[in-house]
């Protein structure tokens, strides 16, 4: 058994950010202890795959409103203003935190920033490193993270389940917000042990859902294990059918996590066309190529159909290729090494699932309902992206919310009590599976019915079918997780199950098409399908 003040899961720029301002505050308290736990190693994060940047209003002439009218028309209406405000006024602040512990962002020759603008902003506003901000960022953090003696980082820690009043035997509350999280359940990779880490609060920062899909931009670690570990706590989930589908990864069947063609190279000035060069954009949207991302990857998806083709292009022959190099050297050079010269030939692009934009749900200071237990990151849903996200505010919400959570945290983790008695893991009965195959199979199956039934455009009827083969696999892996010693192959199958089972269940909620929910059937209100019962 450990036991910590604060619990970390998850060590992007949200649990990074959240465990290093606690260290400071605590500076020089070493009675005060600080745990953070990733799966893999400690880089290996949603973060750290950000390629296009940050955003925040930065240049003269720009102006908040402007960037919250632009978060607010990108998310279709459905943000909530409130938190859209606080995300954007109080981004700059986080930001030069970020340069303070080190993070670089390209400058001009002049010394100031280089400012990028991508699709849905009225302003150029980007701040990025290169074409690996994200990655850049994670660096500076972690270099942050490993200068207090405070913090301990646990890699290769999986959490397997949060710990509540259920496992003292209390089953029935009266309100959800009667609720308490004391740590979790940790299985150590290195010895197959599950051990107990007790925390009086604890943060889940875990990422997002994309692996739920054949094709993804994600890492591979990203299952959703928190916003799974938190539902069956029942923690309150929301915005789970608002699936994020970057429109330009670059065409290379069977690879998973897809390459990921930035948003910054269609705001540098790159064009959708088809193989024989024409556009199409102006069909569907009087920003062109520059659109938000939900309506692109439509016209995309709607382009290939129409014209029976597996994938479009992305045109930069015509832009300034030194310039280009300077700014995204790793897409050119990935590209070079699959034999795409940029300077002749375009670039073959496909959607791909990108970004949860639902999740945990959560208020404006990152706290769920349930008492200790904080959301930050893509797990999260703070309302800042309604029913789409603007490109780069991701990165700007994982900063932003992982300060208000320390904020929160301090101000109340000293009314956390531990209580006694809490059980060690019980496995008793169980045995390690023979066949790897089993679950192997079962995520093939899973992949195919959310990318071919609750993908970018959908029906009743597929939701309906994916529904039905859904429940099926449910309980074929339920049956399989209760006979099994725990593994991570295992349970991130359940959990990629558990936050399928929420994409789904929400979008057959929907009754309107809005941002990145969009059922053919709902152009005919009455066709729309009734609300699903809980699994």
């Amino acid at each position: 058994m450990a036991q910590f003040d604060f619990l970390v899961i998850g060590s992007g720029i949200a649990g990074l950010s959240y465990a290093a301002k606690l260290a400071r505050h605590f500076e020089g308290n070493e009675a005060v202890s600080i745990a953070v736990i990733t799966k893999v190693q400690a880089d290996e994060t949603n973060t750290k795959y950000a390629q296009g940047g940050i955003a925040a209003v930065w240049a003269e002439g720009d102006t908040f409103e402007k960037h919250i009218d632009d978060t607010m028309d990108a998310g279709d209406g459905i943000n909530k203003r409130n938190i859209v405000e606080i995300v954007v006024t109080e981004g700059p602040e986080r930001i030069q935190e970020l340069i303070d512990y080190g993070t670089r962002f390209d400058k001009e020759s002049d010394g100031d920033y280089d400012l990028a603008k991508e699709g849905g902003h009225s302003d150029h506003r980007i701040l990025h490193f290169k074409d690996i901000t994200g990655y850049e960022i994670e660096r500076a953090l972690l270099e942050e993270v490993k200068r207090h003696k405070n913090i301990q980082i646990f890699t290769h820690y999986y959490a397997v389940e949060l710990i509540t009043q259920h496992h003292l035997g209390e089953t029935v509350y009266r309100y959800r917000e009667d609720i308490k999280c004391f740590g979790a359940y940790v299985l150590d990779l290195k010895t197959g042990a599950v051990e107990k880490f007790l925390a009086k609060t604890t943060l889940v920062a875990t990422g997002g859902i994309g692996n739920i899909y054949q094709s993804t931009t994600n890492p591979t670690i990203a299952t959703g294990d928190g916003i799974a570990m938190a539902y069956r706590s029942k923690g309150i989930c929301d915005n789970m059918e608002f699936i994020q589908f970057h429109p330009t990864s670059l065409f290379q069947p069977g690879k998973k996590p897809s390459f990921l063609i930035s948003e910054a190279v269609r705001g540098f000035g790159g064009i959708l066309k088809h193989a024989d060069g024409s556009t199409f954009m102006e069909f569907y949207d009087d920003r062109l190529s520059l659109a938000p991302r939900d309506i692109v990857a439509r016209a995309i998806d709607s382009e290939m159909k129409t014209h029976g083709v597996e994938h479009v292009y992305l045109d930069v022959r015509h832009l300034d290729y030194e310039k280009f190099l300077e700014h995204f050297p790793n897409i050119n050079q990935y590209c070079l090494n699959i034999g795409i010269d940029v300077r002749r030939d375009m670039i073959p692009v496909v959607p791909a699932q990108h970004y949860m934009c639902g999740g945990i749900k959560v208020d404006e200071w990152g706290k769920t309902n349930i008492q200790f237990l904080y959301a930050a990151g893509e797990c999260s849903a703070t309302g800042l992206h309604g029913a789409n996200r603007l490109a780069s505010n991701s990165l700007l919400e994982a900063a932003v919310f992982g300060h208000r959570a320390y904020l929160d945290t301090v101000e109340h983790y000293e009314k956390a009590v531990i209580p006694e008695g809490i059980p060690e893991w019980d496995d008793s009965g169980t045995t390690h599976p023979e066949e790897q195959v089993l679950v192997t199979e079962m995520t093939r199956e899973l992949n195919s019915i959310m990318s071919n039934y609750v993908g970018i455009v959908r029906t009743n009827r597929r939701m309906k079918r994916a529904y039905d083969r859904l429940q099926l696999l449910h309980e074929e892996h339920e049956q399989l997780y209760r006979e099994s010693k725990v593994s991570v192959a295992i349970c991130e199958l359940r959990n990629m199950i558990t936050v399928s089972y929420l994409v789904l269940k929400m979008a057959m909620a929907r009754r309107e098409n809005v941002g990145l929910h969009y059922n053919l059937d709902n152009i005919k209100p009455e066709k729309a399908t009734a609300v699903m019962p809980l699994i």
